[in-house]
């Protein structure tokens, strides 16, 4: 029965699209299973909806394992006036779960709705706008809207203190605002659930917002190198589609393109890559031996794990460095994995400052995100400062050629990332990995230090997180080496 109904989650993706609202209610096996990265997060959710509860104690947790058990459940502790979480709310064809229903007054209601996020958006009162249009069609009173929003200001420090954790905001007025003309939105979505023919929607900026769009068969029909991988943002990019060109190559001569754009154009047309020695010889003239390879993989729960850190804070658990002394050696690797549940960055800043040594370059890509997470570890551990600040001006960002383009191939599309450079440069790249991307580290990392994984999985992810990052600093090794045998 609930598969038929219109919920808030099908509301919010009928505002985005309507084909997306069809195929969600009729043909959901054409939407791709949630992955890894997008099943964190609604974990991490679920992770913050449990420590929300705990603002209000003596609430109850209506169960929800049975749809119509909760709905009838919600009616019988309503009439009783009840401080309610997960309350089930059916109003004919519109069913809306409440995060929190609080009691107010002699007849009213609070509505609290419980968010990861740190800031009020838009996609927010449009979720607690079709809230109040179906309890106050179930008919419920209710009195006050209100968000309740992590804190980005708060630190650990002991036991998580929930009132220090959320940020409650009143939100009432742009939910009423945003009300008008919700019935007529509803009831053109349930006109859309029941035809026979799925709508025929095109691509446009709607499948970026307020989400992502999980279907991928929209895109299908573009070609390698579309006009979606040009440089220049999504709004130049959808221009260029709605005149009717899909293929970088085939943008007209006379249509005026940046430096970065020409170059993507040239390299799709040629196939060949686009080198600048001169830029990139000035670059590699900046290294100086010995050289550090550097790379950090990090973890920035929504609910911060160790005191002195705040939600979403990137926390260093795991760092590998590749050093070549001179111009001739061979690289010597060394790492570091946390292991254990204790908070991982004392150990790793006094290994990091023991290998990093007085002088030399200290390499790694987007190198912004590693003196990040230094600056931010430094903070709690301020016995590191003078040294983090002898360290820091010797950083060298890898990422710098690339972003400029200096050199720049068509895989690459519009991206400069290390892992769509790697292949581009040297041949090579992160496939076939047990791990192989940043995001997959930080879960995996967590799954094996605080979920409930076995010793063998413990054992198989703790190795494939040292193949992982030990490959993107000898993959930086390969880059530079490639690099300076095209400049010679």
């Amino acid at each position: 029965m609930a598969s038929q109904l219109l919920s808030k989650t099908k509301y919010i993706n009928g505002l985005q699209c309507p084909k997306l609202l069809w195929i969600q209610t009729n043909e959901p096996e054409r939407i791709p299973e949630t992955d890894t990265v997008t099943q964190y997060i609604f974990d991490q959710g679920h992770l913050v909806g449990e420590y929300a509860k705990k603002l209000f104690p003596g609430g109850i947790d209506v169960p929800q394992d049975d749809f119509m058990g909760n709905i009838n459940e919600t009616k019988k502790l309503l009439k009783e006036r009840k401080l309610l979480f997960e309350a089930g709310i059916l109003a004919g064809e519109i069913y809306s779960r409440v995060d929190i229903l609080n009691p107010a007054g002699e007849d009213e209601w609070d509505v609290m709705e419980v968010k990861s996020s740190t800031s009020v958006k838009d996609v927010h009162i449009d979720d607690v706008s079709f809230q109040k249009y179906c309890i106050e069609r179930f008919g419920l009173k209710i009195r006050k809207y209100f968000l309740v929003l992590i804190n980005s200001g708060y630190v650990k420090n002991g036991e998580i203190d929930p009132q220090g954790l959320f940020n409650i905001h009143d939100i009432t007025d742009q939910v009423m605002a945003r009300s008008e003309g919700i019935e007529n939105r509803i009831e053109a979505m349930l006109e859309t659930v029941i035809s026979a023919v799925c709508p025929e929607v095109s691509i446009g900026k709607h499948c970026h917002e307020p989400y992502e769009c999980p279907l991928t068969e929209c895109w299908e029909f573009l070609p390698e190198n579309s006009i979606f991988d040009l440089r220049g943002g999504k709004t130049k990019q959808f221009s260029f589609y709605e005149q009717g060109i899909l293929s970088i190559k085939d943008i007209p001569d006379h249509i005026i393109l940046s430096r970065q754009q020409q170059i993507q154009k040239e390299c799709v047309i040629t196939g060949n890559a686009h080198f600048e020695k001169e830029e990139i010889r000035q670059f590699l003239d900046k290294l100086i031996y010995p050289l550090y390879y550097l790379d950090f993989e990090t973890i920035g729960p929504a609910v911060p794990i160790y005191d002195g850190t705040g939600p979403y804070k990137d926390i260093p658990l795991q760092f590998s460095l590749h050093i070549i002394e001179k111009e001739e050696s061979e690289p010597v690797h060394y790492s570091f994995l946390a292991d254990g549940k204790e908070d991982p960055r004392p150990q790793l800043l006094s290994e990091l400052k023991g290998l990093l040594g007085s002088e030399g370059s200290i390499i790694a890509y987007n190198s912004g995100f590693e003196q990040g997470v230094l600056r931010e570890a430094v903070k709690a551990f301020p016995e590191y400062t003078d040294w983090f600040e002898s360290i820091r001006l010797r950083i060298v960002d890898l990422l710098a050629p690339f972003s400029k383009f200096h050199y720049y191939h068509a895989s690459q599309k519009d991206m400069a990332s290390l892992k769509k450079v790697l292949p581009a440069v040297t041949g090579k790249s992160y496939e076939d990995m047990g791990i192989g991307a940043g995001m997959d580290a930080s879960i995996a990392y967590e799954r094996i230090t605080y979920g409930n994984a076995t010793e063998e999985e413990i054992s198989q992810i703790r190795e494939d997180l040292e193949k992982y990052c030990a490959l993107d600093t000898e993959g930086m090794i390969w880059i530079v080496d490639r690099l300076k045998e095209l400049s010679a």
